[in-house]
């Protein structure tokens, strides 16, 4: 396994170490397809879709679209990120955090 972000066991891995419920989604993208992989962070509560796009064919760019239907997180948002650090803090951020007892109420 390659310690990248943008590897999807070890992209899950540091989730699942940080304390968040993260499954598989996708992997099967054409490949064409500027997606790489799909899970679902939070599956029970937020049920946040992330897909990673790896546009570097095309555009040179790498980031992640973390979507959720506009509960927590408005729009889909995009994280150009390589640390999973700054990931989480966009989780954080949009109140997507298990360990915080204001997790799971509406802003």
């Amino acid at each position: 396994m390659t310690n990248k972000i943008t590897t999807m066991g070890y992209f899950i891995k540091r989730l699942r170490d940080s304390g968040y419920i993260v499954d598989k989604l996708y992997t099967k993208y054409s490949k064409t397809d500027p997606r790489s992989w799909s899970v679902v962070i939070d599956p029970d509560v937020a049920s946040v879709f992330c897909t990673l796009y790896q546009n570097d064919t095309y555009l040179g760019e790498t980031y992640f679209e973390i979507y959720d239907g506009g509960q927590f997180i408005p729009s889909k948002w995009r994280v150009k990120t390589q640390s999973i650090e700054v990931f989480i803090e966009h989780l954080v951020k949009f109140n997507i955090n298990n360990k915080s007892p204001e997790y799971n109420k509406q802003a």
